[in-house]
Parts: structure tokens; C-alpha cells; sequence
């Protein structure tokens, strides 16, 4: 079951952070909606790119999984924040509160059973 859920969140987070890395339109209209330059989106693609790796790298490494997952719960609870900040609504906050709760599951699936 981890290794499937570790699969969902490496699409996810592949497909994100390289459209964030990018600067994709969508993704430069997302940064400007919640008063962030271009480049600390890119930032923030690459942080989620480098915990693609390390949910990969969790395949071998249970440590570096678990290590890799509590980066981007970080990451997720700070768009959460941001989101709520800016007074969004549940629509733009879901696919934050969404992948945050996969990632629990992940973490605690992992921390469980880390062989």
C-alpha cells in the first residue's frame, strides 16, 4: 500500500513541481494570485521536485522517505496557510488539504512498517 501511495504523490508532485519549475502560465497566474514572485515559485517546484526524489529514494531508504514526506507535508501546510491567508475558498484550498492528507498517509504507513 505505501508503494502505491508513494506513486500518487510522485505523479502529483513530478507533474506540479515541474509546471512550477517551468513557470507555465497557469502556474505564473497561480504564483501573482497569492503574492508570489516567479522565482520563489520555481523555488518551491524545485523543493517539491527534490522530495519527488526523495519519495523514490524512500523505495530503499525508509529514513530518506520519511525525511522526503515530512518536506512536503511542510510545503503543503504552507499553501494551506498561504491559501487561507489570501481569503481563498475551499475550491483552491482542497487540492492542498487533498495531498496533505495522502502524504499522512504515506508518513504513517511508512513510520509503521519501514522495511
Amino acid at each position: 500500500m505505501t508503494t502505491i501511495i508513494a506513486a500518487l504523490l510522485v505523479v502529483a508532485f513530478a507533474i506540479l513541481g515541474s509546471a512550477k519549475l517551468a513557470a507555465v502560465p497557469a502556474m505564473r497566474a497561480r504564483a501573482e494570485h497569492v503574492g508570489f514572485s516567479v522565482g520563489a515559485y520555481r523555488r518551491i517546484g524545485a523543493l517539491e521536485l527534490l522530495g519527488v526524489a526523495g519519495l523514490l529514494a524512500g523505495a530503499e531508504l525508509a529514513a530518506v522517505g520519511i525525511l522526503a514526506g515530512a518536506g512536503l507535508l511542510l510545503l503543503l501546510a504552507g499553501a494551506v496557510g498561504t491559501h487561507v491567508r489570501n481569503g481563498d475558498g475551499p475550491r483552491e484550498v482542497a487540492p492542498a488539504v487533498v495531498l496533505g492528507m495522502v502524504t499522512v498517509s504515506y508518513l504513517v504507513l511508512l513510520i509503521g512498517n519501514p522495511s
